[in-house]
């Protein structure tokens, strides 16, 4: 029988709820989170079925003081798992737990951790559009040459794709934002 396994899940930024309710059900089927890799890739080892809750935190000042910040967790019971893509990930047995305890204690909290997701992931890529995209798009559509007439349907791709992925997750802020600040 196998004791490893590779699972792909893919979660955008403001989905973090949902991969620790994907990590505890793994749990609760026998396999425990080891780590992620890549791109929304999670490794598991199989385990007697234990409930254990998990919790995410992105903070980049938390990992800048890592050996602090992992500290104050583990004051909590907490046990510290890995720091993944500006996520930190952390688990405690559901039986050690008292109540709804999570890491974020109100709306507030979460709330300040969207802000960082959203200054620390969003920012680049709008930058990016505009220094970059934005100015190819329009140098490769003025060249007439067939190069250019290739690298102007590669930028129109890369313009669209963009342009997707802001709505899709500007879209999510905006709800979860709107959620939090009722």
């Amino acid at each position: 029988m196998k004791d490893r396994k590779i699972k792909f899940r893919y979660f955008s930024i403001v989905e973090w709820e949902k991969e620790q309710d994907f990590l505890r059900r793994e749990g609760l089927n026998g396999w425990h989170f080891t780590k992620a890799t890549l791109l929304g890739i999670y490794h598991f080892e199989k385990c007697e079925p234990e409930d254990m809750v998990y919790q995410l935190d992105y903070n980049p000042d938390g990992i800048a003081h890592k050996e602090q910040y992992v500290q104050m967790f583990k004051d909590c019971g907490w046990e510290y798992v890995q720091d993944y893509f500006g996520y930190s990930y952390f688990r405690k047995p559901a039986s050690e737990m008292s109540g709804n305890e999570e890491i974020f204690c109100d709306d507030q909290s979460r709330l300040e951790m969207v802000k960082r997701i959203f200054f620390t992931r969003m920012i680049p890529l709008i930058a990016i559009f505009f220094l970059l995209i934005i100015p190819s798009l329009y140098t490769q559509s003025t060249d007439p040459s067939s190069a250019g007439y290739v690298l102007s349907w590669a930028s129109w791709i890369l313009f669209v794709l963009y342009l997707f992925v802001f709505l899709i997750l500007g879209r999510q802020f905006w709800k979860y934002w709107k959620d939090l600040s009722k």
